[in-house]
């Protein structure tokens, strides 16, 4: 096999007519006459190899037909382009190697329960479809940064252990921290805007934690976020920028990703209308708006039926603003105009995905925060740092949090959260 060119199933198709080496999994196997078609996987892809019996030594040819799903291979062949072949290449093979024969595999090329698929996660990830799931994840991931990256933006990790809540108390997960207690992180805005104030355009990308005792489809428990922070940008200013973030994140992955799109069989034609301005509609008439639908009390927070309603009239991505800042975060800047609502917004995605980013413009004013700390009796020394910012050099800031999993639920076309992310936490799942 060392005279062979070592490739990936990704790159298969640079190497039409040359022998080459792969090295992967069994993915399946089917006979036909005498002939055997292996599907082997590599991780980059999937890639139809043809055994044939009368071009093989015995001994391979017998090692075809007795290799077990999942088994790690080795193998030698000659690139074919076949237009009737999984992504339009095949592999004639010449030889084949078992590495580590795999033991009867739990999952069959079946239906099983959702429940099944779960308690074998660390399996069902090498299907086709997961495949395709966590390639367009990545792709989400790669275009955030690049976008924030060529946009000026500096990324600064921020805390996973903090000292106090970020949304409030009654989703935190607490933990001892030696002698005193800390909690994984809501979120790393709080720190972000420290960050800001130091190099003026930030953000952060990493995990973050929700205690939230919900089951809806949109829920998990740790997910991850892409949070940037911006000092001297108003309200309109983030806005723009969440706009024109998430039409680049859309089209980088129609651009890059189609194919593992259609392998999910997701209709794009709503995702190809994703481009600024997006329409936006205030809490009050979205109120308006539910009368008779999902009615909604002014001052009450929405719910997912809320979010889907008012989504459901438009075709692309709709901003609802100026919520009552009773029921926001207590750093959200309160509208001049009006001080009962704030200067923030929720992103809500079409067909149902609810909401995708959170933001808005946060409070400058010292005395202020120290006022909306206390209406939310939350502990003014614990954040003592926090204030300090606006002690030293405060201007108007503002910034958002988008979440991951969300995003790439919507844009995959997925049932439920749970497939966006490797190993997802539920309420009632931390296995594997």
């Amino acid at each position: 096999m060392n005279a062979a060119v070592p490739t990936t199933v990704e790159r298969i198709g640079e190497h039409v007519g040359q022998t080459v080496q792969l090295q992967g999994w069994l993915y399946n196997r089917r006979s036909s006459g005498k002939l055997e078609f292996l599907i082997v996987r590599d991780g980059t892809g999937f890639l139809q190899v043809v055994a044939s019996q009368s071009e093989l030594d015995p001994e391979v040819y017998e090692r075809c037909r007795a290799v077990t799903q999942e088994s790690a291979v080795r193998l030698l062949g000659t690139v074919r382009a076949d237009r009737r072949a999984p992504g339009g290449y095949e592999l004639a093979l010449t030889d084949l190697k078992v590495v580590s024969a795999a033991e009867d595999y739990p999952i069959a090329l079946k239906e099983h329960g959702v429940e099944f698929l779960l308690d074998h996660r660390h399996l069902w990830l090498r299907t086709p479809r997961q495949h395709a799931i966590m390639r367009v994840r990545a792709e989400v991931t790669r275009a955030c940064r690049d976008f924030l990256d060529d946009a000026g933006f500096l990324l600064v990790d921020t805390p996973i252990l903090t000292p106090a809540a970020c949304e409030g108390t009654t989703t935190l997960f607490q933990t001892r921290y030696f002698e005193t207690s800390a909690y994984l992180s809501q979120s790393g805005q709080l720190y972000n805007e420290a960050a800001a104030m130091a190099f003026g355009r930030v953000y952060c990308f990493g995990p973050t934690f929700r205690a939230e005792k919900s089951r809806t489809r949109r829920h998990l428990m740790e997910f991850w976020m892409v949070e940037p922070e911006a000092a001297y940008v108003d309200f309109e200013g983030i806005l723009a920028l969440q706009e024109a973030m998430v039409s680049y994140v859309v089209g980088r992955v129609l651009e890059r990703r189609r194919p593992e799109l259609e392998r999910l069989e997701r209709d794009t034609r709503l995702l190809e209308k994703v481009s600024p301005p997006f329409p936006r509609v205030s809490y009050d008439e979205a109120v308006r708006l539910l009368e008779g639908v999902e009615p909604l009390a002014w001052g009450e927070d929405f719910g997912t039926p809320h979010e889907v309603a008012v989504a459901a009239r438009f075709e692309r991505p709709v901003f609802v603003h100026r919520f009552p800042a009773a029921i926001k975060a207590f750093y959200m800047q309160p509208d001049p105009a009006r001080p009962e609502v704030v200067l923030g917004a929720d992103l809500l995605a079409p067909e149902g995905y609810g909401e995708i980013i959170g933001g808005g413009e946060r409070i400058d004013d010292y005395e202020l925060l120290r006022q909306r700390l206390a209406e939310h009796q939350l502990p003014e020394a614990a954040f003592k740092w926090y204030l300090d910012l606006r002690r030293y050099g405060s201007v108007p800031h503002s910034g958002f949090g988008l979440g991951l999993e969300r995003v790439v639920a919507w844009i995959c076309g997925l049932e439920h959260v749970r497939e966006a992310i490797p190993f997802p936490r539920l309420l009632n799942r931390i296995y594997p």
